[in-house]
């Protein structure tokens, strides 16, 4: 779509929505910018704007700058169901989302990830794969950095890889990647989607407009993706760390195989992925799929396997102190994320656990806290915390206590650990009762755990 000229309204100035506002402007839109923040609220998340001719208005709702609008631009914060969403659509206005946005004006091959777990794991290790070979490559999206901002700047020989997430995909229109992975579906944002059916047909969205060009890969050990390659028209792709697939990867003797028009090439032993547990095994098999479809050679998929260190709050460990290993993993924000956190445990470990509560079931961690031979005390804290030590009790698992800051969680959570133990925070749950989000949380337990002092 060219927007040049058009009247474009962008209602959230976070990341996404600021990015939005410099690519529009850049295409010649006339831009208006919303937040029901005033600008003083909003503060330095405006200073990309400075210098730009846009109309400002904010600390007001966006219903009554409708009129005379062409398109509205929403962040992911905001719901397709929002009243002055569905009141621009009644208008005729053309609402689309950030993702979409820069989807139209990139330049680029644009590969995409999505699922409940794995997405930033599985995209950052697709960046150095891409870097490894020699392309320019922009890692966008859900992982925080705009895919805007990537549009402004991309050539038509850069590769793109985008982590998607099921609020960007309700605002998709045109949104069409070359290769596109779905790494699993759990139950998550249901507090937003209200079922698993919605939930999951958003997924299935960053499917709809590949052709029999593009690639479709699928994770077939994930009960929730069963039967959904059958609804795409693109060349279908499977990853598995428990069976052989016709086409894909898989893990044969502890080695990893990737099978494509059947021609098999050894990609490592399993032993050599640098990033630890059966999750991010997954994820990488994941990535292999997507990296062969993309014409990666073999020894870089390779040799990026053996190097890659992981991602920032995903299983990250922080300091060891008096013999005991702080581990920070706050991007387990939902029940599957952090029974993949549970399963890496090899040590006696004290779980922090407790968040924003979506509305999901704590009955499966609390089944795998059980069976786990690792996981000794959990420490609760967050709207949650009440409802995860019930879905504890339940289990039978009683060594819970509460606490009511995430430092006083640290201090119990050292005090009842021993030498040799794990303190390991993974909430299961989102991070917005106490936190701006999963990255400020898990930057505030490393702040904490970096400023503990030894035991004298």
């Amino acid at each position: 779509m060219n927007y040049e000229q058009k009247k474009v309204l962008v209602v959230g100035m976070a990341r996404s929505g600021v990015a939005a506002a410099q690519l529009l402007r850049a295409c010649g839109a006339v831009v208006t910018v919303n937040d029901s923040k005033t600008e003083e609220e909003l503060g330095s998340q405006l200073k990309p704007l400075e210098g730009l001719q846009l109309e400002r208005r904010f600390g007001c709702g966006a219903m009554e700058l409708l009129e005379g609008m062409d398109v509205l631009v929403i962040s992911p914060g905001i719901p397709d169901t929002a009243p002055f969403v569905v009141r621009a659509k009644e208008m005729g206005i053309y609402v689309i989302g950030e993702l979409e946005l820069a989807a139209q004006l990139s330049r680029g091959t644009l590969t995409a990830v999505s699922g409940t777990n794995g997405k930033t794991t599985t995209v950052s290790l697709l960046g150095e794969m891409f870097t490894n070979s020699g392309r320019v490559t922009h890692v966008v999206g859900n992982i925080g950095y705009p895919f805007s901002l990537a549009s402004l700047v991309s050539r038509k020989e850069d590769v793109i890889v985008c982590e998607v997430s099921s609020f960007q995909m309700e605002t998709a229109d045109t949104f069409h990647p070359h290769v596109a992975l779905l790494t699993n579906i759990t139950e998550d944002h249901l507090n937003r989607h209200g079922t698993m059916e919605v939930y999951t047909a958003l997924k299935m969205r960053m499917f709809k407009n590949q052709t029999a060009e593009d690639y479709a890969v699928f994770n077939a050990d994930d009960p929730g993706l069963n039967g959904l390659s059958k609804q795409v028209k693109s060349q279908v792709m499977k990853f598995s760390r428990k069976k052989e697939v016709r086409e894909g990867a898989f893990v044969r003797d502890d080695q990893v195989i990737l099978r494509m028009n059947g021609t098999e090439r050894k990609i490592c032993r399993t032993d050599e992925i640098y990033i630890p547990g059966p999750h991010n095994l997954e994820n990488a098999l994941g990535a292999v799929c997507v990296a062969g479809a993309m014409k990666v050679p073999v020894p870089v998929i390779r040799h990026t396997l053996k190097t890659f260190k992981g991602v920032e709050h995903r299983i990250e460990r922080v300091r060891e102190l008096d013999g005991i290993t702080y581990i920070n993993d706050s991007k387990g924000t939902n029940v599957d994320s952090t029974i993949k956190a549970v399963q890496t445990m090899t040590d006696p470990t004290v779980i922090i656990l407790g968040g924003y509560d979506k509305h999901t079931s704590f009955d499966p961690l609390a089944r795998e806290i059980v069976n786990s031979p690792c996981i000794r005390r959990a420490v609760l804290i967050g709207e949650t915390a009440s409802l995860i030590k019930n879905a504890l009790n339940r289990a039978g698992f009683r060594e819970t206590e509460f606490a009511e800051t995430l430092g006083e969680a640290v201090e119990k959570a050292r005090a009842a650990a021993g030498k040799g133990w794990n303190v390991l925070l993974s909430p299961a749950c989102a991070s917005f009762d106490m936190f701006k989000d999963y990255e400020e949380r898990g930057r505030v337990f490393k702040e904490l755990v970096n400023a503990l002092e030894p035991k004298q």
